[in-house]
This record gives C-alpha cells, structure tokens and sequence, in this order.
C-alpha cells in the first residue's frame, strides 16, 4: 500500500511539471496576440487547442476578466463621442424589445424542459444583456449554487465561441453593412469580448458600434436585477454587483473628446485595448473544456440554443427589414 502510494504522488507530480512545462506556450501566444497577424478568431482557436489538448495554465485564467475589462476601457479612448451618442439612440428601443422578450421566452422554455428555475434566469439573463457579467451579476440575487452559475457561463461561453466565428461569415454572405451588422452582434451575442471579437473580424466600424452598444446594454443590469430582485419572493434581498467598468469605458470616451490635444496617445491607448481584447479571447478560449460542456446538460444547453437561435434570427429580421 505504502509504494501505491508513493506511485501516485510522484504521478501527481509528474503531471503537475507537466502543466508547469507548457506554461511557457501561453507567454508566446499571449507576445503573438500583441501582432498584427493575430486576430481575435485565431486567438480564440488557438485557446480552444490548449484546452484540447490538456495544456492548462496554473493560474492565468484568473485575469481574464481584468483583462477584458482594461481592454475595453482603453478602447474607449479611440472612439468619437458623436458616434457614441447616435449608437445609444439607434439602438434604444431594440434593446427594450431584446431584453424583454428573451427574459419571458427564457422562463417559458425552462419551465417547457425543467430545467432548474436559477439556470433557466441565468442562461436568459446572459443572452439577453452581457453574458457572464450579467450572470455574475444576478446570481448573488438569486443565491444560486456555484454548480447553476457554471451550468449558466459554459452554456453562454459555448455559444459566444460559435457566434465569435459564425456572425462574420453570415453578415458577408448577407451583405451586411458596418452599422447593421455592428448592432446585430451587440444584440444576438452574448458577451463582451465575443461582440468586439466579431466586430473586430467584420471591420473598424462595426467594432465601434458594436462595443458601444453592447456596453449600454450592460447598463441594463440595473433594472433587470431590481425586477428580479423583486419577484424572486424566496431570496433575501442582494446589492447588485455593478460593472464599473462601463462607467470608465464612458469617462475614457468623454475625455479623449473633450483633451483633443492627446489624440496620438489617445491611438496608442486605443490599440492596447484592442490587442487586450485579442488576449482575453485567448484566455477565454483556452478554459472551456469538453468535460465542462457535457456536465452542463443538453437541456440547458437545449434551452440556450433556442434563446439565441431566436434572438439572433429575430434582431436580424429587425434590423434588416
């Protein structure tokens, strides 16, 4: 017993020197996403073969939302206020109407496949705003298990993935404009960095309109967190976890606007934020895992399917008729 023993803890150390092995593939890769010939899709791909193949990062993955959110707030720094301000009002009333509709369809579709009441809000609550922001935003609301919470992100991250790489495709075989598809992918993708991801590979306008809505639809956690709040009778009342990030990504714009003067650092800022955001699709990529996506069920991805299948085809019918 005592040399089974001693068999499996040097096997145990032998995987983790492994892993510690191969660490320094992510420093190369994460150097490359600083290159121009890496986009966020290769990124992304490159992510994805890591997780394959089994080779983990200790530790990294733990920045990637600080990553991210950096990212976009740089990027802020690049953007014209008057922009801005005209993607909010185009896109106002398709927010209302997305939202809405994806809440109430979520719900419905839980209770048609029985899926857990806290998944089903959380998957409807990710497709309808930001993805994992808004999840982690409504969860402490709800108090759901870590279990629902996981079910919930690796349904969204899933899909991100497939839109990441799906969306470009579709808006060229479509024709679709800059603007058109900038908000298509605002609305129909779930999180963040998959949004200026597409925007990112479909062209420089579409990445402008495109993060700038999507980041106001963010701040639609806000009331959608007091509504549920409200109707979760069974749930001691939460403080809502607040993206801050939005709020800086705003001051990041108005400045740049209102200091003309810095515009050549303003450029170097902005690209930062963008290379950021090709790192983070890396990290995101590379912590989605085979195991993770079958443990989160088929109903659950049955019903996140369906919730994107709609909101996708029905904001694109929206916006193109």
């Amino acid at each position: 017993m005592g040399i089974k023993n001693v068999q499996i803890f040097h096997g145990l150390v032998g995987i983790e020197r492994k892993f510690k092995k191969y660490n320094w593939l992510y420093s190369i890769i994460i150097c490359a996403c600083l290159l121009p010939f890496m986009s966020p899709a290769i990124a992304l791909f490159f992510g994805l073969m890591l997780s394959i193949l089994g080779l983990k990062h200790e530790n990294i993955h733990k920045y990637t939302s600080k990553i991210l959110q950096a990212s976009i707030v740089l990027m802020g720094f690049g953007m014209s206020l008057s922009t801005v301000i005209l993607s909010s009002k185009a896109g106002f009333f398709e927010t209302v109407v997305s939202v809405t509709s994806v809440m109430i369809l979520g719900i419905l579709l839980g209770k048609l496949f029985k899926v857990e009441k806290n998944i089903a809000l959380l998957i409807a609550t990710g497709t309808a705003i930001c993805g994992g922001s808004a999840i982690a935003a409504v969860a402490p609301i709800l108090n759901s298990k870590n279990y629902q919470n996981s079910f919930a992100l690796i349904v969204v991250f899933v899909l991100n993935a497939v839109a990441l790489f799906s969306f470009p495709f579709i808006g060229h075989k479509l024709g679709l404009s800059q603007e058109t598809f900038g908000n298509w992918a605002a609305i129909a993708i779930h999180d963040t960095s998959s949004v200026v991801g597409a925007g990112a590979i479909y062209g420089e306008k579409a990445l402008q309109v495109a993060t700038t809505v999507k980041l106001i639809r963010a701040l639609w956690i806000i009331p959608l967190s007091l509504v549920i709040a409200f109707m979760n009778k069974n749930g001691e009342k939460k403080s809502i976890k607040f993206p801050w990030f939005i709020l800086f990504f705003v001051f990041a714009i108005v400045f740049a606007n209102i200091f003309p003067g810095f515009e050549s650092s303003y450029a170097h800022f902005s690209w930062l934020g963008k290379r950021g955001m090709v790192i983070a699709l890396f990290l995101i990529g590379s912590n989605i895992t085979i195991s993770e996506i079958k443990k989160s069920g088929l109903r659950s991805f049955a019903l996140g399917i369906i919730l994107w299948s709609v909101i996708a085809v029905g904001s694109l019918f929206f916006l193109t008729r």
